[in-house]
Order: C-alpha cells, then structure tokens, then sequence
C-alpha cells in the first residue's frame, strides 16, 4: 500500500503523533491522539489497559488515523483500517519503538520498560483504505 504512496509512508516514519479515531458503544466517534508505528503496511498502537478506547473495538473494530501531512499544514493523510488488540510483543521490544519515541518517553519520565508496562495493550491497524491531499510540498 505505502509503495504506491511513498510520501505517506515519510509521513508514518517521521511524525510522532497520529489521531485515532474509534467509534464508542454509542456510536460517538471519539479521537484521541496516539503514537504509532509502521509495520510494513500496518500500523501498531500501544494502549493502556482497560481504556474505553480498547471497549470501543473490542465493538467495532473499524478506526482512522489522520495527521496533518506536512510542516505547513497543507496537506493531510487519511489512514482507515481493522484494529486488532493483543498479541504483539511489549513496545519495548517492538523493532524502532524506541528508537522513534525514546526521546518523548524519557522526557515525559519514564524508561522503555515503565513506558512498556503501563502502555501494554499492543493494537496492529490493518490499513484498508489511504487517502492523501497536498502532499506534493512534503517538508522532507
């Protein structure tokens, strides 16, 4: 999907934060910005248990993430997918977790590990659908 779009995949590897969106059990959608990593062609979230996020698609599994695309914020990117909550690994040993939110997890406090324990429900983002606009700018 993203070698059809290699700004959008500049986009996922360099920005930090991501806007989720989730439709809750009354049918409200409710946004909340996250970090993220790309996995090839999907994308990996990691949550704290028990949120009203995780109840939310545990529901109705279908979520967006959108960021703004580029420094001026000219253009945008759309990312709509199926979240599937468990079985990846703690973020602390997900490949480039660390290396993309190391500096942000140290300033906000904690170590990779305490980062990994508090945030241990780990969400994978099959994209099905991406859509772009005004990215033709993109601040490398």
């Amino acid at each position: 999907m993203f070698t059809e779009n290699p700004k959008a995949k500049t986009i996922l590897d360099r920005d930090l934060i991501g806007f989720l969106t989730a439709v809750n059990v009354w049918g409200q959608p409710q946004t909340a910005p996250v970090w993220f990593m790309r996995d090839g062609d999907d994308i990996v979230v990691y949550n704290r248990p028990g949120t009203p996020r995780l109840t939310s698609i545990a529901a109705n599994p279908k979520v967006v993430l959108s960021m703004r695309g580029d420094f001026r914020a000219t253009g945008a990117l759309v990312l709509e997918g199926l979240a599937a909550v468990g079985g990846l690994p703690p973020a602390v040993e997900f490949p480039g977790y660390i290396d993309k939110y190391g500096r942000e997890i140290e300033r906000l406090g904690w170590t990779p590990e305490l980062f990994s324990a508090d945030y241990s429900e780990g969400m994978r983002i099959t994209v099905t659908r991406l859509w772009s606009w005004g990215l033709d700018a993109l601040d490398e």
